[in-house]
């Protein structure tokens, strides 16, 4: 997947600037950075829900799945959410049991807790294949549990889909985990991108350097 170059300015100030990468498929690629370091935007653009300063987008046939950091729930039941766009009942059924909200399922989605929202809005959007899937803090509000039942399924939509999956955490450990490739934002900027290994444990760039060290490696 080729994302040509972009950048985004509010009010005269550019806020991100991207040189443009290749992506392959089958593969995650963390997002990781400090707050305001432009990751949520970058995650937006992709999505195509923020217009860039120019066209920089992924493809324009590629089927796009985006996962936005705040969650919403229609006024129906949990099953009914995830029986929006298709009428799987098994992929739902199957979908519910790996997140732990089967039990949920005839709940107005609307009044779940934070974290069950989270995780009807990630079995929600897993309903359906996509070349590119785009999470932007999909796990922020879930426990350490839950987020081990969301990673998995996580790594294994990638697997089964062969999509490419680009993943906005705020958590090292999690990048770790699941990431493939690491994709580091400094001030709107991408600073380094490689795999895991090179880039959390052998930064070649002193902001990088200085971001593992202050959040812990």
């Amino acid at each position: 997947m080729n994302i040509q170059p972009f950048s985004k300015t509010y009010d005269g100030v550019r806020v991100l600037s991207f040189p443009g990468l290749d992506l392959e498929p089958g593969k995650i690629y963390a997002v990781i950075g400090a707050n305001g370091s432009g990751k949520s935007t970058f995650a937006k653009i992709l999505a195509g829900v923020l217009p860039a300063d120019r066209k920089g987008r992924i493809r324009d046939d590629a089927a796009v799945g985006y996962l936005p950091q705040k969650h919403y729930a229609f006024r129906m039941s949990t099953r009914r959410n995830l029986l929006l766009s298709t009428n799987e009942e098994a992929r739902a059924a199957e979908l519910m049991d790996a997140l732990q909200i089967r039990h949920l399922e005839k709940k107005r989605a609307d009044r779940l807790s934070g974290g069950e929202t989270a995780r009807m809005a990630l079995a929600r959007l897993m309903m359906k294949r996509y070349d590119t899937v785009i999470l932007d803090e999909p796990t922020a509000a879930m426990d350490m549990e839950t987020t081990a039942a969301a990673e998995k399924l996580i790594l294994d939509y990638t697997r089964q889909t062969g999509c490419t999956l680009i993943l906005v955490t705020h958590s090292l450990q999690q990048a770790r985990r699941i990431a493939d490739e690491v994709l580091f934002f400094h001030k709107g900027v991408l600073k380094e991108t490689g795999t895991k290994e090179q880039v959390l444990f052998h930064p070649s760039q002193p902001e990088t350097r200085q971001f593992l060290d202050f959040y812990g490696r």
